[in-house]
C-alpha cells in the first residue's frame, strides 16, 4: 500500500474520533470508543496527525474532568453552568479540530485546555 492511502486512512480515523466525540453529546459511550481509537492510532500516525490524536485524548480526559466537576456542583446549582460550558467546550474543540484536519494541518496547540 502506498503512503498516500495510508495517510488518507489515518486522517479518516482521526475524523471518526472527532465525530464520535460529537455523537457522545447524545450517546455518551461513543466518546470512550473515540479515545480508545485515538490511543491505538497515535503512535503509528504521521507527525501531523499525532497532534490531532494528542488533542483528542486530552479532550476526552479534560472533558471528563469538567463533566465530573459539573455533576458534583449540580448540588449547589452552579454545576449546570459548568456542564453547559463543558458541552459548548467539547463542540467547539471538535469543530476546530475537524477544520484543521480538513486542511491536513497539524493541530496548532494540542496541549491546550481551552479551544
Amino acid at each position: 500500500m502506498n503512503e498516500i492511502s495510508i495517510n488518507a486512512e489515518d486522517a479518516g480515523s482521526a475524523k471518526l474520533v472527532y465525530i464520535l466525540y460529537l455523537v457522545s453529546v447524545v450517546f455518551g459511550v461513543t466518546s470512550i470508543i473515540g479515545v480508545i481509537m485515538a490511543y491505538i492510532n497515535k503512535d503509528e500516525a504521521p507527525e501531523w496527525l499525532q497532534s490531532h490524536y494528542q488533542f483528542q485524548i486530552r479532550t476526552f480526559w479534560i472533558g471528563l474532568l469538567y463533566g465530573t466537576i459539573g455533576m458534583i456542583l449540580t448540588v449547589v446549582l452552579i454545576g449546570w453552568i459548568v456542564l453547559m460550558f463543558a458541552l459548548v467546550w467539547l463542540v467547539i474543540r471538535c469543530i476546530k479540530g475537524l477544520q484543521t484536519l480538513g486542511r491536513k494541518e497539524a493541530h496548532p496547540d494540542p496541549a491546550s485546555w481551552m479551544f
